[in-house]
């Protein structure tokens, strides 16, 4: 491990003291301080680790850590460690700068409010991290009903848009064990069986180009999900379009799914019979921002 004057300043804890006089939050600060640890040493750390570099008692140290999980900034591993938890690693996205990343969210940004006016819906901006997708933006519409999903959330791979979207993406090496550990069943025949007909569904959304659901997650909510696929070097909106060969579960070798925007609404709101319609306005707003 490496020193612990190479993670935080070695004055932490004075500032900490000298900030008292400022009518500051104490213990806010010292909980951010170990966010900071675990941000600095990006990896994940042992408790001791922790309450070393913070030169605090490894019990109180642990006191702020569940704290931080319990606000999923912080996640404990099954060894013991202690990593970043899904609500930094959405927010690390929003400031991300690889393949001009901050151009890409601040269209899709404008993309989704656009589509909030026109369908007077509740979109949502995604992105694909280790653990699953995870919400890295939402809009709600100005209406008496709001769905609200909180920014870091991390989406369930086989009942949600989201998920169900991603999840046709990305190789079966990385998706299967995701998804099995959200099915929770030790019934191999069962599983067996779920698997095969969830592959259906990936070939069905790869076909189609989009994923919808209606209710799986939330009785009277409907959502369809559209794929951002981002070609090397250049940007590009993924389309019903793009043809895929139905038992190819990536995009080609020179695209990249990283984002999916997601639109919720009711029944009302967003009737199924009319999804083709709907996937039509979104592709036309895209295009209009040069993602499409």
């Amino acid at each position: 491990m490496p020193a612990s004057d190479n993670l935080v300043d070695s004055n932490l804890t004075n500032n900490l003291a000298t900030n008292k006089n400022q009518n500051g939050v104490q213990s806010l600060e010292i909980g951010l301080s170990i966010l900071d640890v675990l941000i600095e040493y990006n990896e994940p750390m042992m408790l001791k680790d922790i309450a070393q570099v913070m030169q605090m008692h490894p019990a109180k140290c642990h006191r702020y850590l569940v704290s931080l999980i319990r606000k999923n900034y912080a996640r404990k591993l099954s060894d013991g460690r202690y990593g970043l938890g899904d609500r930094v690693n959405a927010l690390a996205a929003l400031g991300h700068t690889g393949y001009n990343q901050s151009n890409i969210l601040e269209r899709l940004t404008h993309i989704a409010n656009e589509i909030k006016d026109t369908l007077n819906c509740a979109v949502q901006i995604a992105k694909w991290f280790n653990e699953g997708p995870i919400i890295i933006h939402s809009v709600e519409p100005d209406s008496p009903i709001s769905i609200i999903t909180r920014i870091g959330s991390r989406m369930p791979l086989t009942t949600s848009a989201t998920g169900q979207l991603f999840a046709s993406y990305q190789p079966d090496a990385i998706i299967e064990p995701l998804v099995m550990a959200e099915w929770q069943t030790k019934d191999k025949m069962e599983l067996a069986a779920q698997w095969q007909h969830f592959t259906q569904l990936q070939t069905k959304i790869r076909t189609q180009g989009y994923a919808t659901v209606t209710g799986d997650m939330l009785m009277g909510i409907n959502a369809i999900t559209i794929p951002v696929i981002l070609p090397q070097p250049t940007n590009a909106f993924a389309t019903s379009s793009i043809h895929h060969d139905n038992n190819d579960k990536r995009p080609p070798e020179n695209l990249s799914l990283e984002y999916a925007i997601t639109i919720i609404g009711t029944t009302e709101q967003l009737p199924m019979s009319k999804q083709h319609n709907v996937v039509e306005q979104i592709l036309a707003i895209a295009q209009r921002y040069q993602i499409a």
